[in-house]
């Protein structure tokens, strides 16, 4: 395999993980882009990339940490979100929230995490350990679960629960989606891809985010269905079979640069 396929493979995963890190598919691809830039003009870089995923990472970790890329101008509504993101982020010092995503999303050990994040793997799990407290300090939001599997539908409303945040209702279906939606809009959605009835979970999200905008988590066996570069794909995306703690992160991910209300 040739060292651009190598690469080539890991790609809709790097990209998952640069949107989940800087709230917006455009920042995050501008990243992954500078990163693929630095292993064009460097031929070590690339033969290290295209041998190790973490190595990957680790190169878009370094282009990430120093900031001085150029990204396009924002324009519209998807604008106004980013440009929101960005001035979050200025606040903020984003590692424990990289060791989060790395060691639960991206699915790294703590060894790898380490290597990618130029840290011990003792700094790791005290990271980890302040983005999960963070999680627990966010603001509480309604939450609508739109997944057709009863016992996960019910493993989903218990960890929502568990987090503080009010669980509006669970839809097995597009119709059942919507219906819930006008009664009681949430301030977060959780989604599957594909429902009881066959009808689409991404169909009933499209629809829902015609009443405003709502950040929204895609929970699903099929990540390829969404990872193809063909259109815009979702900020955060966990797939099935999933840890709890990987769901966890992308909740504190989506509050962090979504739109959601607090409970009144």
């Amino acid at each position: 395999m040739s060292v651009s396929d190598q690469i080539a493979m890991q790609l809709p995963y790097l990209r998952r993980y640069a949107r989940a890190l800087t709230g917006s598919q455009q920042s995050g691809d501008t990243y992954v882009r500078a990163t693929l830039e630095a292993a064009l003009a460097d031929k070590l870089l690339r033969e290290d990339i295209a041998r190790s995923r973490a190595a990957l990472y680790a190169a878009f970790t370094r282009i990430w940490a120093t900031g001085h890329v150029e990204e396009p101008g924002l324009s519209g509504e998807s604008g106004q979100h980013e440009q929101a993101a960005q001035t979050r982020l200025a606040t903020i010092a984003p590692t424990h929230r990289q060791a989060l995503l790395l060691t639960t999303v991206e699915e790294f050990s703590r060894e790898d995490t380490a290597r990618i994040l130029a840290v011990s793997p003792e700094e790791v799990d005290a990271l980890v350990a302040q983005a999960i407290l963070e999680i627990e300090s966010e603001s509480t939001t309604d939450v609508l679960i739109i997944e057709d599997e009863p016992l996960i539908s019910m493993q989903l409303e218990g960890l929502v629960s568990e987090l503080g945040h009010r669980v509006v209702g669970t839809a097995a279906t597009h119709a059942q989606a919507l219906d819930i939606f006008e009664r009681s809009p949430a301030g977060l959605v959780l989604a599957d891809i594909q429902l009881a009835d066959g009808s689409s979970g991404i169909e009933a999200v499209e629809d829902l985010l015609k009443f405003g905008d709502v950040p929204v988590i895609f929970i699903t066996a099929y990540p390829e269905r969404l990872l193809t570069g063909e259109r815009p794909e979702p900020t955060y995306l966990v797939t099935k079979p999933f840890q709890e703690a990987t769901v966890r992160a992308a909740i504190s991910q989506a509050l962090f640069f979504g739109s959601s209300k607090p409970l009144g």
